[in-house]
């Protein structure tokens, strides 16, 4: 699995920096984070902002307002030699320019922290010379009726998709959808399935097993997964968390007796949005998850003039722009009230946007899968296949 596979390069190419406030109530201080555009590589500016965020490295001078690849390989690299003087850092140092296209991680269902990379391992190297854990949530559930396949025949994505296209090869291409939708199945198992040895109808039922699981876990994160990080990751912590084809940084709650988990939001949309800070993580679709500032209070974008303040602050504002501050003038509350509207329009606009980037990038992913997958079926001798209807390159965007 890999990143986006479209990402161009370029020495143009520069990401802006929004100002965030982040630490506990004795060490808060502001930071600068790096926002993400369309194309951006997610897992590089993952690294970058964990770095940021703990400290460890710093963007100067304090009135820069964008960054470029070569500015923060830099900084990067520099970290990484002080950092473990003693130690052979070439495979982390050698991966690094490759983070800009993509990383080849396989995340395996049964362990949060396991990954299974290709080539020397040199990806896993770029994070383990950081210091920065690199976790997933998509676990399978060792209850659900899917687990026994899943664990004792795929483990891993990779190995799961190549599974599954052995099986649909053994049977003549009944388990898949063919790019023409002929086939399903549901027909693999009944019918000619009778033409079956018994070996081959285990082999096929496996494969529908753990075909169930990847077309459950489209967001490549579970409940079984987000309970796991929930209740194993160190309050306080900064992970990299590999969902939905995408590397962000995810922040554990510090306080013991909260379990939230908090992704940071890099999107561009957001750039001047300063009350939109972290993603609160609530479900496995991100349909019930919330924004918060940087006091993990929720907020709601306001745009405009008002941008990043709630309805109350802002009303302030414009009454103080006026001259004039008459809490209980009638006039007040409608200006509240036409406030908090506007503010709710653009809090929906500015989740559609986000939303249709994420339907774009999955889009892309979707295309990128389907030429791996046409590889894989061709080499077993048949046409092109759709085995399963989301992105399965681990696109890093």
């Amino acid at each position: 699995m890999a990143d986006d596979q479209n990402f161009q390069t370029s020495e143009a190419e520069v990401w802006y920096l929004k100002k965030i406030s982040f630490g506990t109530s004795d060490t808060k201080q502001e930071v600068k984070i790096i926002t993400q555009n369309f194309n951006g590589p997610c897992s590089f500016i993952a690294i970058c902002n964990i770095l940021i965020l703990r400290g460890d490295i710093k963007i100067l001078p304090r009135d820069r307002v964008s960054v470029s690849y070569e500015f923060l390989s830099q900084l990067v690299g520099e970290y990484l030699l002080m950092r473990s003087p003693e130690v052979d850092i070439s495979a982390a140092l050698s991966i690094m320019p490759l983070t800009q296209k993509g990383m080849d991680l396989n995340p395996l269902f049964t362990g949060a922290t396991s990954f299974r990379p290709a080539g020397d391992g040199g990806a896993l190297k770029l994070f383990e010379q950081a210091g920065i854990q690199l976790v997933h949530g998509w676990l399978v559930d060792p209850a659900s009726p899917e687990a026994e396949a899943v664990v004792t025949r795929a483990q891993d994505y990779d190995t799961a998709v190549t599974y599954i296209v052995d099986a649909d090869h053994t049977a003549k291409g009944q388990l898949v959808v063919d790019e023409y939708g002929a086939g399903s199945s549901s027909s693999a198992a009944s019918g000619s399935g009778s033409n079956f040895t018994p070996e081959e109808r285990a082999k096929i039922e496996d494969a529908m097993s753990i075909r169930q699981f990847l077309d459950n876990t489209q967001s490549q994160l579970t409940y079984h997964g987000l309970f796991h990080l929930a209740t194993t990751l160190t309050p306080g912590s900064l992970v990299a968390l590999f969902r939905n084809s995408h590397l962000s940084v995810l922040y554990k709650a510090a306080s013991t007796e909260d379990a939230s988990l908090y992704s940071l939001v890099t999107d561009h949309v957001f750039l001047h949005e300063s009350s939109v800070v972290w993603e609160r993580l609530e479900d496995v679709n991100g349909e019930s998850s919330t924004w918060v500032d940087s006091n993990f209070v929720r907020s709601s974008p306001a745009g405009g003039d008002y941008a990043g303040q709630t309805a109350e602050d802002a009303l302030r504002a414009a009454e103080i722009e006026a001259g004039m501050f008459v809490p209980h003038d009638p006039g007040d509350l409608f200006l509240a009230q036409q406030i908090q509207a506007e503010e709710d329009n653009h809090a929906q606009m500015l989740r559609d946007a986000y939303h249709e980037r994420q339907r774009q990038r999955q889009q892309a992913q979707e295309e990128a899968e389907e030429r791996r997958r046409a590889k894989k079926a061709n080499k077993k001798g048949r046409a092109a296949c759709t085995i399963m209807e989301y992105p399965v390159e681990n696109a890093f965007m």
